[in-house]
């Protein structure tokens, strides 16, 4: 017991101080950056989300305003970027292409057994000091519903769903390259 006692005095409170310290700064040189929410906005500092055109053959009063808010939000809560109205480092543009529901499949009494209904969108993103991560692509999603079911009777919860679904698309072709 004696021996490790001499051995561990090599460790006296000016060496042990000076391995701290070491430990402290070869710590403090390694840095790792951490997102929970995957977003990787590179060089961006500020971000304009201009308002989503409808420019479906239905217009449904107000979802472009709503998926427009809804990628403001996400953007907001999943990064550190400043929206901003004018030029920024960074642009969302685009058109609500298709907002409608067909029939899947037919019943025996020749009414829609299921249902489909559709938002299909054109994204365009310019990224100003990362043309490399810019991108124009198109996003579609469906939800199925019952066809006995009046589409009135379902198309809020329906188009919130899809947009939330569009959003997180959208936000995941901008900001979460994997």
């Amino acid at each position: 017991m004696a021996l490790m006692h001499k051995k561990l005095n090599f460790l006296s409170k000016p060496g042990m101080a000076l391995a701290i310290v070491i430990v402290i700064v070869l710590a403090g040189s390694c840095t790792v950056k951490y997102s929970f929410s995957g977003a990787n906005t590179g060089k961006l500092r500020t971000l304009n989300i201009q308002r989503f055109q409808n420019k479906a053959n239905l217009v449904q009063p107000g979802v472009s305003n709503q998926l427009t808010n809804s990628l403001i939000d996400k953007c907001k809560a999943q990064t550190k970027l400043n929206i901003v109205n004018g030029s920024a480092d960074a642009v969302f543009e685009g058109d609500i292409l298709e907002y409608n529901t067909k029939p899947l499949t037919v019943g025996g009494d020749s009414r829609a057994a299921m249902a489909r209904f559709t938002i299909k969108v054109r994204v365009k993103f310019t990224n100003t000091l990362e043309p490399e991560n810019s991108f124009e692509q198109t996003f579609t999603k469906y939800k199925d519903y019952e066809g006995t079911q009046d589409l009135s009777s379902v198309e809020s919860s329906l188009v919130d769903t899809i947009i939330d679904l569009l959003v997180e698309d959208i936000f995941n072709e901008a900001f979460a390259k994997w």
